[in-house]
């Protein structure tokens, strides 16, 4: 249902992205860096049963019109937790509940599961942002106001939009990720001379310990994929989550991954383990990154045998050596950080922007956040002096 907002323009609040005129909603998105606010992948998410009420995602998109005219949108949703986001609130729900304040449901801005920075709202070319931002913001308030929703949050945002939304009011938090940047290589030898002489020989070491294995890595892209690799993928993805238990974050369906061999293969990119001879649609192990512009995105891996260096070739190794070829400026891993450091994955900073309604709470917020940020950015710095690279 429209409300009217001003003279010129009303709102829509959408359960779901289905309802959106697709064409509409990719000319404000296609341009953007990041892939995970296309249409398509959105609507992936939903149909498939991923992102859903039953999951504890509720699809809340914002629109904004001018007459018929989709002039601006923000994929939202009203979280009752916080799985799946990579950004662990955990202790501020904690917080909340000491002081009697209910933390859920939350209002949430990011493509879920998806740790990758890029996230903001989309807006026409040509159009007004700071106006149709301001718009949005407001209606964003009263949205939460109306409904009782404890704070609005935006996480993954991109770089260049975080000071727009600071400027309404927004408090950043600061967090890390690991990214891979091209330094203009021209091989992967190129890369490995940046190394220390004892981590460039563990390196050679492990890319060697395929070929022992009697294993080679393919990279697979577009029409070179056979179909039933992307229901295979489910199948590596849900083994690997199903080894890590309770916390396996195994949030995707089966039906996710199917849908994207119409849509997506022309950016997806799987880098497969097979034994020698094998046909395509037979890998032992496999990684499953997307691309788009000048930037790789790892998203998911598995395999169903244990084999030694597996994991470091088909999720960094392999994915570096095709982006040197393919021109990739950025890498981003995905999340988690344990392994990345050593493979020479420097932190990089990414920022989440928070408002809370109660006055209380906001307040406690914005009295600690700078000192919260602080010792993250130490944090950053401790990891990338520690990082195996040659000294200067």
């Amino acid at each position: 249902m429209l409300e009217s907002l001003t003279a010129r323009y009303s709102v829509a609040w959408v359960n779901r992205i289905a309802d959106i005129p697709q064409a509409a909603w990719d000319a404000f998105a296609k341009p953007l860096a990041t892939p995970f606010l296309e249409w398509d992948w959105l609507d992936h998410l939903e149909t498939s049963g991923s992102a859903v009420p039953n999951a504890g995602w509720l699809p809340n998109h914002l629109t904004l019109w001018r007459d018929r005219t989709l002039v601006a949108a923000a994929p939202l949703y009203l979280k009752g937790h916080s799985y799946g986001e990579f950004v662990f609130d955990q202790q501020w729900a904690e917080l909340a509940q000491r002081l009697g304040i209910q933390y859920y449901p939350k209002l949430l801005g990011m493509t879920p599961f998806t740790p990758a920075t890029g996230y903001r709202f989309l807006i026409a070319p040509g159009e007004d942002e700071d106006l149709l931002t301001e718009l949005m913001v407001s209606e964003i308030d009263h949205f939460c106001d109306r409904n009782r929703i404890s704070g609005c949050h935006f996480l993954y945002v991109d770089p260049d939009w975080q000071p727009v939304l600071e400027r309404h009011g927004f408090t950043p938090w600061l967090h890390h990720s690991f990214l891979w940047e091209n330094q203009g290589y021209q091989t992967f030898d190129d890369y490995l001379a940046r190394f220390n002489a004892n981590q460039r020989r563990n390196i050679k070491r492990e890319r060697k310990a395929i070929a022992t294995a009697g294993l080679e890595l393919r990279a697979l892209t577009g029409d070179q994929i056979p179909k039933p690799l992307f229901s295979l993928m489910y199948d590596f993805y849900s083994d690997t989550c199903d080894k890590f238990g309770w916390w396996g974050s195994k949030y995707l369906t089966r039906h996710f991954f199917e849908q994207l061999h119409a849509t997506h293969r022309e950016q997806v990119v799987f880098f497969g383990a097979y034994r020698e001879g094998a046909d395509d649609r037979h890998p032992l192990g496999m990684s499953f990154c997307i691309t788009k512009g000048d930037q790789l995105y790892g998203r998911y891996w598995g395999s169903f045998e244990e084999i030694d260096c597996l994991h470091f070739n088909a999720c960094y190794y392999a994915p570096i050596e095709w982006a040197i070829a393919h021109n990739i400026r950025t890498f981003d891993p995905g999340a988690g950080g344990r392994h990345k450091k050593r493979r020479g994955f420097p932190a990089a900073p990414n920022y989440s922007l928070h408002r809370f309604y109660n006055a209380r709470f906001r307040k406690i917020l914005q009295q600690y956040i700078a000192e919260v940020n602080d010792l993250e950015a130490q944090e950053m710095d401790a990891i990338n002096q520690e990082l195996p690279f040659k000294q200067a």
